[in-house]
């Protein structure tokens, strides 16, 4: 089986199709031995910064001598990402043959459960993979927690950033009901961390003691100071139950980024490392692409993955802050899953000056028309398609002094993230 091969047989299991539940995932997993059992590290949750903290958790576990596997999702432009040693992606040989590896486990649990959908089948190639490979493991949830693929892991710390509104279509309409699904992932006995606030943190509360745990809050148990160095990231300190670091170098931007540092820190800390080199260095040495990330020069391109309102009003904050009143023009799709009106709002508290409305062609015709955003959009919105096409028209809006944000859709940075590495 060819990387092309194994790309063809997991988009005809239904890309977007939605089967919630973590039993056809168990049985996968024990047919091939349970390889994860004995599994030692942190399951992350939330609704923002999960992929943030997981990134700089496995860095800081890896400048603390350990093999670390990274399960972050989704991609940005390969599924060799979603399975990391190391920092590295798996080879997209490798890949192959993981997947024609577990394909006999696959088909007996088919016969009698039905097939796996995409996001069980990655989940169940990366355990098989990581396993033998790595002595500690980092994995990002996917959607929620309790029905989500990654659940079927009980890997001992459970992280559970924050809670806002998103997918409620499958995790209820409340703070509360979306806080209970996320909070599902601590299991019995677990070491809980979270950054939770309000009624999500009393649900988050509830569910450690339920199951005998214990519990780090940030604000309560886990203090951050942080100070911004602008588009070079912050500096921090971070104190808990038995460490303190201070003068921490994080080089991801965004106001919220030392929330899940400190949440990453105490995490490490849990789960063994006690070295403030390797806190500091593994810190330092964190990349996260895609979120507010600067990819391109005069006009300034900058990259942000947020795509909820909650995402979106955070990093446009943040943007704001560092740009002040220079002109501003985004690139934006959206998935139709999601409420155009609500997420443009939370495109307007930017205040663009122009907006480039594209679709990507790696959403598979699962985005909202460009031309429809436009209108709902109004005074101020083009249409320009592909991607690249989109880039171009707003880097001319922009000027060589302004700024230009790609941003609303993964599928959409993950295309332009391509384009510029190319260039």
């Amino acid at each position: 089986m060819t990387y092309e091969q194994a790309l063809e047989f997991i988009s005809r299991q239904g890309r977007f199709a939605m089967k919630l539940g973590t039993e056809r995932t168990r049985a996968i997993l024990d047919a091939l031995g349970a390889p994860d059992r004995g599994m030692r590290g942190a399951l992350i949750a939330g609704t923002n910064g999960k992929g943030s903290t997981g990134a700089c958790l496995a860095s800081i576990l890896r400048a603390a001598g350990h093999r670390v596997g990274f399960m972050p999702k989704p991609h940005l432009i390969s599924y060799t990402e979603r399975i990391e040693v190391d920092g590295r992606g798996i080879g997209e040989d490798e890949f192959a043959r993981e997947l024609e590896e577990i394909m006999p486990a696959l088909d007996s649990v088919a016969a009698e459960m039905g097939p796996a959908t995409e996001f069980e089948m990655l989940t169940a190639m990366a355990i098989a993979y990581l396993a033998p490979r790595v002595d500690l493991l980092v994995c990002e949830v996917g959607l929620g927690g309790r029905l989500d693929a990654t659940n079927a892991l009980d890997l001992g710390v459970a992280v559970v950033t924050n809670v806002d509104l998103d997918h409620q279509k499958y995790l209820g309409g409340t703070i509360p009901e979306i806080a209970r699904e996320k909070a599902a992932i601590i299991k019995a006995g677990d070491l809980a961390l979270t950054g939770c606030e309000g009624d999500a943190l009393a649900i988050v509360e509830d569910r450690v003691a339920s199951e005998f745990g214990s519990l780090w809050r940030l604000g309560y148990e886990i203090a951050v100071e942080a100070r911004s160095l602008g588009w070079e990231g912050h500096v921090l300190s971070v104190t808990g139950p038995g460490f303190e670091h201070r003068d921490l170098h994080l080089p991801l931007v965004g106001d919220y980024q030392p929330r899940n540092a400190a949440l990453a820190v105490a995490a490490a800390h849990v789960l063994g490392v006690r070295d403030s080199h390797a806190m500091r260095d593994g810190l330092a040495a964190t990349r996260w692409p895609g979120r507010l990330q600067v990819v391109g020069a005069h006009p300034r391109v900058i990259l942000d993955g947020g795509h909820n309102p909650a995402a979106m009003t955070k990093a446009g904050k943040t943007l704001r802050g560092l740009i002040g009143s220079d002109r501003l023009v985004a690139v934006f799709a959206m998935l139709s899953e999601r409420d155009p009106v609500e997420i443009l709002g939370a495109l307007r508290t930017l205040q663009p000056d122009a907006v480039v409305f594209t679709e990507p062609a790696s959403a598979g015709g699962h985005a909202i028309a460009p031309d429809v955003l436009a209108r709902i959009w109004g005074e101020g919105a083009e249409v320009a398609r592909p991607a690249e096409a989109a880039l171009d028209r707003a880097r001319t809006l922009a000027g060589v002094d302004g700024n230009v944000l790609v941003c609303g859709s993964l599928y959409l940075v993950g295309e332009i993230l391509a384009l510029t590495a190319r260039t």
